[in-house]
């Protein structure tokens, strides 16, 4: 375990190509995302620069970047944290997404072609093995691709750029509910792909609303526990 709490193997890999500021960048919001840096921790640029193998530099112009965007919590005299999220935030944040995302469905099911119905069943079977194999990292990771896909297969560019705004922030709220989802998430898919097939987009785009509200009353539920 390393002084900031993340997980031997957490740290990504800084990729050589792009400014390094942004690379940092990159890397620090997706430990938050996958929360290996958990919300409300102490984020000490010495250490994270160490991690990463860069200088503080970079590290402290990529806190900036974070606390700006809202995923870092800037304090006077004390540093930075990762930012706490609110039942608040999260609720406006998720219902939004519900908003996309069964837009999305509605579109998807009105369009999708042979190909794209066989990647969602392909990215669905793939989710139910990580979450026989209780691998939730894989599971929300595979969560995350199952609904790009049927963003993807929507069709509708402007929807997707909204969509990808909240993207990380939906992986951020779902990750601590992924286990606790678990199966049901994915017969929840498993139902969806069928309204698609079916050319169906009022079950669709029912089923999608069903889907989302279910996590988002998992997150609520969570913290109450």
């Amino acid at each position: 375990m390393l002084s900031t709490g993340l997980p031997q193997g957490a740290v990504p890999k800084l990729e050589r190509p792009g400014p390094l500021r942004d690379r940092v960048y990159e890397a620090l919001l997706e430990l938050i995302t996958t929360r290996a840096l958990q919300p409300g921790q102490h984020l000490v640029e010495s250490e994270l620069a160490g991690h990463l193998g860069v200088s503080r530099q970079p590290v402290r112009e990529a806190l900036q970047r974070l606390n700006t965007e809202g995923w870092v919590d800037l304090r006077p005299a004390q540093g930075a944290f990762v930012h706490e999220p609110t039942e608040q935030e999260a609720d406006q944040l998720l219902t939004v997404r519900t908003l996309l995302e069964a837009e999305a469905a509605r579109l998807a099911a009105a369009g999708a072609d042979k190909a794209g119905i066989a990647a969602l069943e392909a990215l669905c079977a793939e989710g139910e093995k990580a979450v026989e194999a209780d691998d939730v990292d894989g599971a929300v990771a595979m969560n995350a691709r199952f609904h790009a896909k049927i963003m993807e297969l929507a069709g509708n560019a402007v929807l997707a750029e909204l969509a990808a705004q909240v993207d990380r922030r939906v992986r951020w709220y779902y990750t601590p509910v992924a286990r606790q989802r678990g199966h049901q998430s994915w017969v929840e898919h498993r139902a969806l792909i069928a309204a698609i097939i079916d050319r169906d987009e009022q079950r669709a785009t029912r089923l999608m609303r069903e889907h989302t509200e279910h996590t988002r009353r998992s997150y609520h539920a969570r913290a109450r526990s």
